[in-house]
C-alpha cells in the first residue's frame, strides 16, 4: 500500500477558513482526513502541502506514521512554524485516520484505549453588561455545562468604550485597564448571582503588559477560577516563574505554541497547570501523543484549542486524545451551526456538557465535498488581528 494523491479541501461553512488534507492510498476507496486549518494565512498552508508535502509523500507507505512525521518535519530544514507545522498536521491526522480504519478501531483504542467515556467540556459565556453576561452563564447551566469560560464584550472589553486620539489608524482598540476592572466587577456578579455550582474560565488572550497580568491573576484569586489563559504572550513565558510565586490562580497557556522548547520549560518546572495548544499548530497527532505523555509525568493536565476555526476533523482528534490521555482537564467547545454538521458527517456532539465519539474506525468523521464546495473560503484581509491599545499603539491580538 502507498500513497496515492494528497489533496486538499478548503471550506468555510460558519465563516472561518477551514484547511482539510485528504491522503488517499494506492488500495480503492482508503483514505484519511486530516485538519490543516491556520485561517489566517490558509493559502500559504494549502501551497505548503500541494507544491511541497505532496510531491514529497507521494508513493511512501502511510503506515510508517512516526517516520513520515519526522522526514516531514525536517524536510524543509527549517521547523516549527505555523505554516509548515499545519501542513504537516493535515498529514499526520489522515495517516492516524488511514491506520484506524485499517484495524477497524477508533483513534482512542490505538493510542491506548479509553480513561473516560466522554470528555469534559467549555463553553463561552459573554455579553455587553455583567447582567448579560450572567444571563448567559445561566443559559448555559440549563443545558448541562458545567464549565464555562466568562468574557465581557470580548477580547481586551468593548471597543466603545475606547476614546482614540484624533488621527488613529483602523484597528480593534481596548483599554487594558477598563478591560481588567469591567472583567472583576462581572466575575463578583455570576458568582454573587450564581454561586459555585459552576467552573469559571478566563481568557486574557496575551493582551495585558506583564505587570498588570500578574495584578490581574491576584485580584482573580477569590473567584476560584478553573483556569487563566494566555495571561502572557509567548515571547513574555518568564513571567510565569513571577506568577507562580504570587498567585494560586491556575494557568493555562500555549494556544500560540509551535515549537516544544516554547512549552518544555513550563511543563517541566509547573509553571503551568494546563497546556493548551492547537494541536494542527504543533504537528497534528503524533506531535500531540508526544506531549501528553511529556506533561502527564509532571501532573500537567491537557485543555486542546477548540474554537470555530479548528475545523471538525480538528475537534474529532482532540476528542481522541481526551479519551485517551490520562492527564486531560477540559476541552474547548465552539458550539458548530448545523450546516457545518452537514459538511463533516461525523462531527462531535455534545450531550449536558460531555463530548461523546461516534466510535467509528480512524478518526470517524468524514467530509461532504459538494456541500463544501458551496462554501468557498474567502481570501480577504483580517480585521481582527489588527488590534491597539486606547492609544494606538501597536498590540498583540
Amino acid at each position: 500500500m502507498t500513497i496515492r494523491n494528497v489533496r486538499v479541501i478548503c471550506t468555510a461553512p460558519a465563516g472561518a477558513r477551514l484547511v482539510i488534507v485528504k491522503v488517499e492510498t494506492s488500495e480503492p476507496d482508503l483514505f484519511g482526513l486530516g485538519c490543516a486549518t491556520f485561517t489566517q494565512r490558509h493559502l500559504a498552508v494549502v501551497t505548503a502541502i500541494e507544491k511541497h508535502l505532496k510531491p514529497l509523500l507521494v508513493g511512501r507507505d502511510p503506515s510508517c506514521i512516526e517516520d513520515l512525521f519526522h522526514l516531514m518535519m525536517v524536510n524543509g530544514y527549517w521547523r516549527n512554524g505555523p505554516v509548515l507545522n499545519n501542513a504537516i498536521s493535515g498529514v499526520d491526522m489522515a495517516l492516524w485516520d488511514i491506520k484506524g480504519k485499517l484495524a477497524g478501531m477508533p483513534l482512542y483504542d490505538l493510542l491506548g484505549g479509553k480513561c473516560r467515556s466522554a470528555a469534559q467540556v467549555y463553553v463561552h459565556a459573554d455579553g455587553a453588561t455583567a447582567a448579560a453576561v450572567c444571563d448567559s452563564v445561566r443559559s448555559f447551566l440549563d443545558q448541562g455545562y458545567r464549565f464555562i469560560r466568562v468574557q465581557q464584550s470580548g477580547y481586551g472589553g468593548a471597543e466603545s468604550r475606547v476614546r482614540r486620539p484624533a488621527g488613529s489608524p483602523a484597528g480593534v482598540y481596548y483599554d487594558t485597564r477598563s478591560y481588567t476592572r469591567e472583567v472583576l466587577a462581572t466575575l463578583d456578579h455570576v458568582r454573587n448571582e450564581i454561586g459555585e455550582s459552576v467552573e469559571l474560565l478566563h481568557d486574557v488572550h496575551e493582551r495585558l503588559p506583564p505587570i498588570e497580568a500578574l495584578q490581574f491573576a491576584r485580584d482573580l484569586e477569590p473567584f476560584g477560577l478553573y483556569f487563566l489563559e494566555d495571561c502572557f504572550a509567548p515571547e513574555d513565558v518568564d513571567w510565569f516563574e513571577r506568577l507562580r510565586t504570587l498567585s494560586s490562580t491556575p494557568l493555562a497557556m500555549g494556544e500560540l505554541f509551535n515549537n516544544p522548547n516554547e512549552w518544555k520549560k513550563l511543563i517541566a518546572e509547573r509553571l503551568i497547570d494546563f497546556v493548551r495548544v492547537h494541536i494542527s499548530q504543533i504537528g497534528g497527532v503524533t506531535a500531540a501523543r508526544h506531549l501528553v505523555s511529556f506533561a502527564a509525568q509532571y501532573a500537567i493536565r491537557t485543555a486542546w484549542h477548540g474554537p470555530g476555526d479548528v475545523s471538525p476533523v480538528g475537534h474529532a482528534a482532540n476528542l481522541h486524545l481526551d479519551l485517551w490521555a490520562p492527564n486531560f482537564g477540559v476541552q474547548e467547545w465552539c458550539r458548530f451551526p448545523e450546516q457545518v454538521y452537514e459538511v463533516f458527517p461525523g462531527t462531535p456532539v455534545v450531550r449536558d456538557g460531555y463530548m461523546y465519539p461516534n466510535d467509528r474506525p480512524g478518526l470517524g468523521i468524514e467530509i461532504d465535498e459538494k456541500r463544501a464546495a458551496e462554501y468557498p473560503c474567502p481570501n480577504d484581509v483580517i480585521e481582527w488581528t489588527q488590534v491597539r491599545r486606547h492609544d494606538g499603539s501597536p498590540a498583540r491580538p
